[in-house]
């Protein structure tokens, strides 16, 4: 059974497709993105598949396609649909593969299921944090959230180091932190590369 690790932040706009993107890079591994919702011409999918190298990876079709760049509850509305989560079942792959949520764990599915019903416990969980006003709260209850789960989890903060926030949510927490990615002015196959590589031992190991 190939190994799946599942991407998720702690909010929306924390930087999930650039980390998907890093660590499909450094696994060579397959990427799919569940729900999408929004960017129905270029979504987070075009995204990843634009700033990967390697020619191994594979990019599987989403499971929800969603015209409104909405709470996918409420894209699946305005289409007419209601998402079921049975029927979002992973791609068949012998290869490791990475799984990009939809923004954080509580965003609503339907009228009963948010996005943390769709993490199955044999995954592994990349939590993306970054700083802001709040991020701690954010960042904490996150974990807590995943972890009170049984879930196997590891952290990789986006943006501008801050220690004093980064050590209070390691010392209360406890968890693995895969790296940090800084603040780059562009986004390109070069720096994603860059962060593969320096990620790429970290992320074999969880």
């Amino acid at each position: 059974m190939s190994k799946k690790i599942y991407v998720t932040g702690i909010g929306t706009d924390v930087g999930k497709t650039v980390i998907s993107a890093i660590i499909t890079e450094a696994l060579t591994a397959d990427y799919w993105k569940p729900i999408q919702a929004g960017d129905v011409t270029f979504g987070d999918t075009d995204t990843v598949k634009k700033l990967i190298s390697n020619s191994i990876s594979k990019f599987h079709p989403n499971a929800y396609l969603l015209n409104t760049p909405m709470s996918p509850h409420a894209a699946a509305e305005i289409d007419n649909i209601v998402i079921d989560i049975t029927t979002i079942i992973p791609p068949i792959t012998d290869n490791t593969l990475v799984i990009e949520g939809a923004g954080g764990l509580f965003v609503p599915l339907n009228n009963s299921e948010t996005i943390l019903d769709t993490i199955d416990k044999s995954y592994k969980v990349i939590l993306v944090s970054r700083h802001y006003l709040g991020s701690i709260n954010h960042t904490l209850m996150s974990l807590k959230i995943l972890l009170d789960k049984g879930l196997d989890v590891s952290l990789i903060f986006n943006g501008p180091e801050n220690k004093t926030t980064e050590d209070i949510i390691l010392k209360m927490t406890g968890v693995n932190v895969i790296g940090r990615i800084d603040e780059e002015e562009k986004l390109s196959k070069e720096i994603i590369l860059k962060y593969a590589n320096l990620f790429r031992e970290n992320l074999q190991q969880i």
